[in-house]
């Protein structure tokens, strides 16, 4: 087996890579990838510099992985900042380190992938050897896998790589026929509760509208990037990871994976107030990217929760994923569940005390999610 690196997607025929990445699983794509790309959210510049590793069987390409040399630790969602400061203030640099995921986007998924007729171990081992030995020849600190589904974790862990658990919180599709159907399993004040947050987005005159993506105009693309510019503007002090020009190229590329919902103001003649943009396969809806105009009370919860409950209900999906972080899902449905990275720490003092770190971590990680599946609202039965 052979192993190479290319500086981008575009080194690589499309039809080769999704042959092999597939492409029911968006965030592989080649034309998700390639969109980072041409979009410059994924250049030098940016700190998120392509570097994807491509493995081959004499001229047969049989594994691909999503791969970029980081100069930084922006939208990463698995947080090492404080391993970079150690390392800067012992006068070593942490950058740049090798890193495999999927840029700006948390949600797990595969991040080796391997045609089906291959030795999927011995793949692996030949994955990691390169990995390892391109990290030495540039100088790389590190080496990390961001989100893989926890079987590969369990791979990579055999090879050398830390697994470092983290959390997120999911809702699970128990075979609901409607949205009241999964009510029915939160207890009474819970279900109270989450009914008065939906009844008021109607008692602001909000109403809400789910677009597939090959119906989403150019016009509404272009307002949704207005929600999102401003709403980034707003938290960050910056316009958001991703420009006008990714938006437009997914909407003509993969139109077939995003979900819009959309809110209307009908105070303002019915004005397009908020949006919230999804990725779908054919098992999970991928909660991504969000912005509004202006605050209205618990229309985030519905745009980017209770629609995307209920599009799941409606599609037959099995599990929504709305991405990172927030405590406040747990009382609306969304399960406390484990996500994984993995890690290797070329510098071996940094390696010993980075792993102790992550050991102590992981107890901890394990010790937050018991505690914070007690905090779900289902009846005692259906917890």
């Amino acid at each position: 087996m052979q192993v190479s690196f290319i500086n981008s997607i575009e080194q690589i025929e499309h039809a080769q890579w999704n042959a092999v990445a597939g492409t029911d699983y968006p965030f592989t794509r080649y034309e998700f990838l390639q969109a980072l790309e041409l979009s410059k959210a994924t250049d030098r510049e940016s700190g998120w510099q392509p570097q994807h590793a491509l493995v081959y069987n004499g001229d047969i390409l049989i594994a691909v992985m999503p791969l970029y040399l980081k100069y930084h630790s922006y939208g990463e969602y698995v947080f090492d900042w404080s391993w970079a400061d150690a390392y800067q203030r012992h006068g070593f640099a942490y950058y740049p380190k090798i890193l495999s995921a999927i840029p700006f986007t948390p949600a797990t998924g595969p991040r080796l992938c391997i045609t089906e007729d291959q030795d999927a171990a011995a793949v692996r081992q030949a994955l990691s050897d390169a990995l390892l030995a391109h990290a030495k020849a540039i100088d790389a600190s590190s080496i990390h896998i961001l989100f893989p589904p926890a079987e590969d974790k369990d791979q990579f862990q055999k090879l050398g790589f830390k697994p470092r658990r983290g959390s997120q919180y999911h809702w699970f599709n128990q075979g609901f026929s409607n949205f009241d159907d999964f009510l029915n399993t939160f207890s009474s004040r819970k279900r109270k509760n989450l009914k008065k947050e939906r009844r008021k987005v109607e008692q602001q005159n909000l109403q809400l509208e789910v677009i597939e993506g090959p119906d989403i105009s150019p016009e509404i693309w272009q307002r949704f990037y207005y929600f999102y510019q401003l709403t980034y503007a707003k938290r960050s002090g910056h316009g958001g990871y991703l420009n006008q020009e990714f938006f437009e190229l997914i909407a003509e590329t993969m139109a077939e994976h995003i979900v819009l919902v959309l809110a209307y103001d009908h105070n303002k003649g019915g004005e397009a107030i908020a949006g919230a943009i999804n990725f779908r396969d054919s098992k999970t809806l991928y909660g991504r990217y969000w912005g509004c105009m202006v605050e209205y009370e618990f229309l985030h919860f519905e745009a980017c929760y209770y629609q995307g409950i209920e599009y799941c209900i409606a599609n037959g999906l099995q599990r929504f994923d709305p991405g990172a972080q927030g405590e406040h899902k747990i009382q609306r449905g969304f399960t406390p569940i484990e996500t994984w990275s993995n890690h290797w720490i070329a510098e071996p003092a940094f390696a010993a005390a980075i792993e102790d770190f992550i050991d102590q971590d992981n107890r901890s990680m394990e010790g937050y999610i018991e505690q914070a599946c007690e905090m779900l609202p289902f009846r005692k039965a259906d917890k």
